[in-house]
C-alpha cells in the first residue's frame, strides 16, 4: 500500500493508494534439474569477471552513456521514490462518458488517508452529483503517470491511462464488406435482445482454461499420464448469415441463461475451426 495526496485548487486530501487486482491469476511452472528435480536457482554474472554476484555486492546504477553509470544507495533511491509518490495533480474534470475506455491500463483503489476523510468524502460526493471524473498527473517510482479518477459507490478508482501516442486510432482498422440488410438487423437485434442481462455479473465467468490445467495437474500428481486430445482435422464451412441467426435464436428458445450459454458454446466451437461467413447476394 502507497500513500499519496490529490490536490485539486488549494484542497489536498490525503489518500491510500491499494491494488485493484491480482496480478499473478495465472499458473506458473519451475524449471527443475532434469537429473534429480531440483529446483534452479537464478544467478547474476558480472559481465566483465565472468563470476556470479551475490545480491549482497549488488547495487544499482542508472546508465547516462554507453557503458557508463551512476550509482545510488537505497536511501537515495528511497529518498527519490517518496519524493515521487506523494502528488495526484488534477488538471481537469470531464464528463463521464467522454473517456474511452481504451485508455484504461491499469486499476488502483483509493482510501482516504489519516486526517483526510471528510475530504475524500466531500471530493468522491461532489464528483458524483456533478457527473464527472478527474484527470490527473501522477508522480511515482521514477515515471510521470496520466491517471483518472472516477467515483464509485462512495469511493474513488484511479485508473491509470496510456498516454495518446501509445493508443493506436481506431480508424487505422480496416472495416470491409457490405452493409447489413435490414433483415439480418432485425434478426440480429432479436438475438442480441434474448441473451441481454440486466447488468454484468463477473462472478458467473470462470477461468475454464486455468480449471482444465489445475484438473490435469492433480491427474499427473496421482500418477496418471497426460495425453494431448487429438486435434479436429481443419474444416472450411461456408454459414448462411440468415440462417446462422434463425439457427442461433432457435437455439436460446429454452430460456435467456440456457440460450444463452448454448449459444457461447457454439460460438466457441465456430470460432476453433476455420470458417468462411457469407452473406446472402442482393
Amino acid at each position: 500500500m502507497e500513500t499519496a495526496a490529490i490536490s485539486f485548487g488549494l484542497v489536498t486530501v490525503p489518500v491510500r493508494v491499494y491494488p485493484a487486482v491480482r496480478s499473478s491469476a495465472g499458473l506458473s511452472f519451475h524449471l527443475l534439474h532434469e537429473k534429480d528435480g531440483s529446483r534452479l536457482k537464478q544467478q547474476y554474472v558480472c559481465a566483465k569477471e565472468e563470476v556470479v554476484v551475490p545480491r549482497s555486492d549488488m547495487i544499482k546504477g542508472y546508465e547516462y552513456a554507453k557503458d557508463r553509470y551512476v550509482t545510488f544507495s537505497d536511501e537515495e533511491l528511497k529518498a527519490l521514490d517518496e519524493r515521487a509518490t506523494q502528488g495526484i495533480e488534477i488538471a481537469e474534470f470531464v464528463p463521464k462518458d467522454t473517456v474511452d475506455p481504451v485508455y484504461f491500463e491499469r486499476p488502483y483503489y483509493l482510501g482516504p488517508g489519516k486526517g483526510g476523510e471528510k475530504a475524500y468524502r466531500l471530493l468522491v460526493k461532489a464528483m458524483e452529483d456533478a457527473g464527472v471524473y478527474a484527470i490527473a498527473r501522477r508522480a511515482a517510482r521514477g515515471k510521470d503517470y496520466l491517471v483518472l479518477l472516477r467515483p464509485d459507490d462512495g469511493r474513488m478508482v484511479m485508473e491509470q491511462l496510456y498516454h495518446s501516442d501509445e493508443v493506436r486510432p481506431l480508424s487505422e482498422i480496416p472495416v470491409e464488406g457490405p452493409a447489413p440488410r435490414e433483415n439480418e438487423l432485425k434478426l440480429a437485434q432479436q438475438l442480441i435482445e434474448q441473451i441481454t442481462s440486466e447488468r454484468f455479473r463477473p462472478e458467473q465467468y470462470e477461468d475454464e482454461v486455468r480449471k482444465r490445467i489445475e484438473k490435469l495437474i492433480a491427474k499427473k500428481i496421482e500418477g496418471e499420464d497426460i495425453v494431448a486430445a487429438p486435434e479436429e482435422r481443419p474444416r472450411a464451412q461456408v454459414v448462411d448469415l440468415m440462417e446462422a441467426l434463425k439457427a442461433s435464436l432457435a437455439a436460446g428458445k429454452g430460456g435467456a441463461r440456457g440460450g444463452a450459454a448454448r449459444v457461447q458454446r457454439t460460438a466457441a466451437r465456430a470460432a476453433r475451426r476455420p470458417a468462411a461467413v457469407a452473406g446472402r447476394k442482393k
